[in-house]
């Protein structure tokens, strides 16, 4: 009993050893076996659907390759085209036909190599080359803001040149336009109307990170005779974390640089009737100077309320007119009360300091005021306003409830406000 295994164990190697053997002998020694022949040219054995003579394919239709007559058959397809991305296809059971199953992609140049066997079983093959026909109408996307370094909280946009509403088109157009991060994050693309997309991480951008955009929509097709075309790409850097927050309740402003405090300053924000908007705004620019009116935002001009001043060291939030900005006739409410018409105000020297501080993409964040929370779309970026989960539910590669999801917003524009 304790024998058996062991008779068994060297009968299997015996015989395992033997088999690789003449294996071996017979691939070395054998010139005239299918496999070791030399690949015929196949090209009289096969009919293709791309037009030759320098023509241009029909991106429209699909790729084609027969085998003619009944004395070999298909083994295998690949088409590529010249930025590399493959071509799918399906071969019959029978290899007597294959048929591309995915779109072609519009003014590409395709290399198509095919494998086939006769019926003893050499090896054949053929490799072809066509260009499709460029598309009639091209869909690109201008991406921004402009290259640069920005703050943690600025969102990525992508203006696209045509409407793209069907679902199904939207998905391939998302999928297309792609977004890397060093370090890396998790973030999402939100389609705020037809034609406008913005991308943000799910957490502000890390301190320091390299972005990259591209759009890889070139010769893809999205729906019906609509194509993509070369969409010029984007590089970001991101700088310092830079987050003020003001807070219309204590009348003072916090800055902080990377979570540690920098700065402390007295401020004044909206009074009734004119409260500043609270929620997280992310800095669009800076302008040195600016002058504000009160008829701008509908003062009657010679009323109490009315006013036309010269501001410095304006910092934008909203494109309605809301800034941080100087506001040296109101430094003795600074720290104590709320007289603006929705600005935040402070003394020309804290302004100064605020303006050299702090650069686009940077994060002001208004708490405990009675105005309005920030606009998500519109009126600056208030991106950041809506949950994550909300702002998921915006691509078009995530359904929400089983159903599209809507994802546009009506922008309340407000004057501007002092």
């Amino acid at each position: 009993m304790n024998d058996t295994p062991r008779i068994r164990t060297v009968l299997s190697c015996t015989l395992l050893a033997v088999t690789v053997t003449a294996g071996a002998t017979g691939c070395a020694g054998s010139d005239d076996h299918p496999l070791s022949a030399r690949a015929y040219d196949a090209a009289d054995q096969l009919a293709v659907s791309a037009p030759g003579d320098g023509a241009k394919a029909d991106p429209e239709k699909p790729l084609e390759v027969t085998a003619k007559g009944d004395e070999g058959r298909i083994t295998d397809v690949t088409a590529v085209d010249a930025t590399g991305r493959h071509l799918a296809g399906e071969l019959t059971a029978d290899g007597r036909s294959w048929r591309s199953t995915a779109s072609l992609a519009a003014g590409a140049r395709y290399t198509v190599r095919v494998a086939t066997e006769d019926e003893d079983g050499a090896p054949g093959a053929r490799t072809f080359t066509f260009e499709t026909a460029p598309a009639k109408r091209a869909l690109t996307a201008a991406f921004g803001p402009e290259a640069g370094t920005y703050g943690v909280g600025q969102p990525i946009t992508a203006e696209l040149s045509l409407a793209v509403k069907d679902r199904k088109a939207r998905a391939v157009v998302e999928r297309a336009l792609k977004v890397r991060s060093t370090p890396s994050v998790e973030g999402s693309w939100y389609w705020v109307d037809d034609k406008k997309l913005h991308f943000r991480p799910k957490e502000y951008w890390p301190a320091g990170a390299q972005v990259t955009v591209t759009g890889n929509l070139d010769g893809l097709k999205v729906g019906d005779k609509l194509y993509g075309g070369e969409s010029k790409p984007l590089k970001l850097t991101i700088g310092d974390r830079i987050e003020a927050v003001a807070d219309a309740g204590s009348h003072y402003m916090t800055v902080r640089r990377n979570g540690e405090v920098i700065n402390t300053i007295p401020v004044t924000t909206g009074k009734p009737g004119f409260s500043t908007r609270n929620g997280i705004k992310v800095i669009l620019g800076k302008e040195y100077y600016v002058r504000m009116r009160g008829t701008s935002i509908g003062i009657a001009e010679g009323s109490s309320e009315s006013y036309d001043l010269p501001v410095y060291y304006a910092t934008r939030v909203t494109w309605s007119g809301e800034y941080v900005h100087a506001a040296p006739w109101s430094v003795g409410s600074q720290g104590v009360a709320n007289v603006s018409h929705g600005c935040v105000g402070m003394s020309t020297g804290n302004a100064a300091w605020f303006y050299e501080t702090v650069r686009a993409g940077d994060i002001v964040r208004v708490v405990n005021s009675y105005g309005d929370t920030m606009d998500t779309f519109g009126n600056g970026f208030g991106d950041w306003n809506l949950p994550w989960e909300k702002w998921r539910e915006g691509s078009a590669l995530v359904e929400a409830a089983g159903s599209p999801v809507a994802a546009t917003e009506k922008s309340r524009l407000r004057p501007l406000p002092l």
